[in-house]
């Protein structure tokens, strides 16, 4: 899926107007908690105004109910970000295609940036309106998408833009690039053995990315509340653990369909409450008692799945452990992060918890690659097309 990048466009005099992902956390005094979506775009948006250009960003943030009065979503926060980071002013537009947006893209001039207000802020976001992209693809001459984490999503700025921009060139930031390279090209033609870690609250939520990664991996590691419903469709004894009754069925489907590849849980570490200080107990897999839940992988399949992933040459792990944000129960996700970190294979960690807890831990520059969406990345592993992407110029 190779497509043309930001780098390979002619940008001196021209207006790029670049999706960029600037959901960023912020705390009630509307202070950025964590500018990492900022700083991942930073490459993309210096590359442009390094060779002459001027940048139009737009983001989304939160979800805003369509109210351009709820100021806890502005973008204003991530201009000021940007600026420091940039060590120059950044514009900002109180709306997206007003007035405001309008006069302020009109006025740019080479080397300057421009932060549009929130795109959902604009119904025509959420709608793939074509009026509204008409009005954003008018304000450019190139049109850049380095929004990872919104790449399998069809909203305007996604995909009604680069359409409305027509013959104008189309191209991935550095962010999108690098993205499409490990969770296309690391799968398509991995390094063996390659190896699936796969954890979250929810087998309904994975049951695409399993039956695809059967097929391509050598072993998809399963824990999370997910084992649970596998665990109940083994005819084992869940206690009061968080399961999905309503697929256990799949769950039998997977576990024939995956053979000795399906890897399980051995063993599983419970409570008695949601809590760090409740009553604790380690049993075997199947074994929960009444009266408590699995909270985390025991030490035993901690080992194991260690085990396999430091001779793994390519692993992909998307879904913590157990709750990893709450000691004791996060030494299975520990014990995996620790194992990819410390294993000589391409590891991708695929977004969302994954991500946060390789951060919390320390270990992100130990790995190949931390994706920046939890949802996109695992669209990706299911296998499914962009159309966000398909429709960008191909290099």
């Amino acid at each position: 899926m190779g497509k043309r990048t930001i780098q390979d466009v002619d940008v001196a005099g021209k207006t790029v107007l670049m999706r960029v992902d600037f959901n960023v956390p912020l705390d009630d005094r509307q202070n950025i908690t964590d500018d990492r979506r900022i700083r991942m775009a930073m490459p993309s948006i210096e590359s442009v105004l390094e060779r002459g250009g001027r940048v139009i960003l737009m983001s989304h943030l939160g979800r805003p109910k369509g109210d351009a009065g709820d100021a806890k979503f502005s973008l204003r926060p991530t201009a000021v970000r940007l600026g420091e980071l940039l060590g120059k002013e950044v514009a900002f537009a109180a709306d997206t295609v007003g007035d405001d947006a309008r006069s302020k893209a009109a006025a740019l001039a080479d080397g300057e940036v421009l932060v549009l207000e929130n795109l959902r802020f604009n119904p025509g976001e959420k709608k793939g309106d074509a009026e509204f992209a008409q009005t954003l693809a008018a304000m450019a001459d190139v049109y850049c998408n380095d929004a990872f984490g919104t790449c399998h999503r069809t909203d305007a700025s996604m995909v009604a833009v680069p359409k409305a921009m027509g013959t104008k060139p189309k191209a991935v930031g550095f962010l999108v690039a690098k993205e499409i390279q490990y969770l296309t090209d690391a799968i398509a033609d991995p390094q063996r053995p390659f190896v699936a870690i796969l954890g979250g609250a929810k087998v309904s939520d994975k049951i695409s990315v399993i039956r695809n990664l059967l097929g391509i991996c050598d072993q998809v590691l399963i824990g999370g509340a997910m084992a649970y419903t596998f665990s109940l469709a083994e005819g084992g004894r869940v206690g009061d653990s968080l399961v999905e009754p309503d697929k256990v069925e799949l769950a039998k489907e997977l576990l024939a369909a995956g053979g000795e590849k399906l890897v399980l849980p051995q063993d599983t570490h419970c409570g008695d409450a949601f809590s760090a200080d409740c009553n604790k107990q380690v049993v075997a897999t199947g074994q929960i008692p009444d009266g408590f839940q699995g909270l985390d992988i025991g030490p035993q399949t901690a080992e194991a799945y260690a085990a396999i992933v430091r001779n793994a040459g390519t692993i992909v792990w998307n879904g913590p452990m157990g709750v990893f944000e709450m000691p004791p129960f996060d030494e299975g996700t520990k014990a995996v992060a620790q194992a990819i970190a410390e294993g000589k294979g391409i590891s991708i960690i695929g977004g969302g918890d994954s991500a946060a807890a390789i951060q919390q831990l320390g270990f992100e520059d130990k790995v190949s690659h931390v994706s920046t969406g939890g949802g996109a990345s695992l669209a990706m592993l299911e296998g499914q097309k962009f159309e966000a992407v398909e429709l960008l110029d191909d290099a």
